[in-house]
């Protein structure tokens, strides 16, 4: 039985952590796809990495559970970042 408390306890930060990485990478010229693709592998590395920090996995099905967290983040993040982008105006400043 896995313990989802880390999902809401390390992912929720770590997700903004992640917009908050996109949004500086926009400053260099980014735009498009490229943005949801480096939101999706960012994710997806600082997830297993934070896992990571919580002990290392001893067995197969503890390593299925930390690569299945870094999809669920990065494919957050890179699906928030999306919808997000499609459905707010730009903002100029």
């Amino acid at each position: 039985m896995q313990d989802f408390s880390t999902l809401l306890i390390g992912g929720i930060p770590l997700i903004a952590v992640i917009f908050g990485l996109i949004e500086f990478l926009k400053v260099f010229g980014l735009k498009g796809r490229i943005l949801t693709i480096l939101s999706l592998l960012l994710g997806f590395a600082l997830a297993i990495a934070y896992k990571l920090t919580l002990g290392l996995p001893v067995d197969y099905a503890g390593w299925m559970a930390v690569i299945f967290f870094g999809l669920a983040i990065g494919l957050t993040t890179s699906g928030i970042y999306d919808f997000l982008d499609d459905r707010f105006p730009k903002l100029k400043g």
